[in-house]
């Protein structure tokens, strides 16, 4: 139970400031040069999938109370990339998007299992879009070593706390949940 606690504690604590060096890093040089918009969208996209699977399922606020703080840093950060590669026109049709989206979630239990399924997928590409982006770009200069460090830890917390306090292995997406759609499909009621 200790155990829990700090680890609940230390995630929250780290996510409460986990993009502040990439977004001081980037303001200070006043570019964004090497840093992917795609990267952060998909990123972002990951985590309001957890986040909305987190409160659709009514889980406790502890397993995912980070995750609005990692949004709106996400979203500052988004803002000054934009800003420095001179696009930041693109901001309004993006939160449209997003909030849209972030809707179409909740529309049915299948759809939020099957995005939920699908998040390990998006985390990992909105990895791989960064990566490509610093081999194009050549520069690694604006990109914090801190960052990234500090989001590996988290994440290793946040898979040990949701399976400690729900049990339920697809929060994490460790899994998928093939036998849930199976039930839902094969079910006399169907989807709906």
């Amino acid at each position: 139970m200790l155990l829990l606690m700090f680890a609940n504690a230390s995630s929250l604590l780290v996510c409460s400031v986990l993009k502040l060096p990439q977004i001081i890093t980037v303001i200070s040089a006043k570019t964004a040069r090497g840093l992917s918009v795609r990267s952060l969208l998909l990123e972002l996209i990951g985590f309001l999938i957890f986040l909305t699977y987190q409160t659709y399922y009514e889980y406790p606020l502890t397993t995912y109370l980070e995750y609005p703080v990692l949004i709106v840093q996400d979203v500052i950060l988004l803002m000054c990339i934009l800003f420095y590669n001179g696009n930041i026109g693109t901001a309004l049709p993006y939160t449209i998007l997003f909030i849209i989206g972030w809707r179409l979630l909740t529309i049915h239990k299948l759809i939020i299992d099957l995005a939920m399924s699908l998040s390990t997928c998006i985390s990992a590409l909105s990895k791989y879009a960064q990566l490509q982006s610093l081999w194009k770009t050549h520069d690694s200069d604006q990109v914090s070593a801190l960052t990234w460090s500090l989001a590996i830890y988290t994440v290793c917390t946040r898979i040990f706390t949701t399976l400690v306090t729900t049990a339920d292995t697809a929060g994490e997406t460790i899994t998928s949940r093939p036998s849930v759609m199976r039930e839902q499909l094969c079910s006399p009621r169907g989807l709906w």
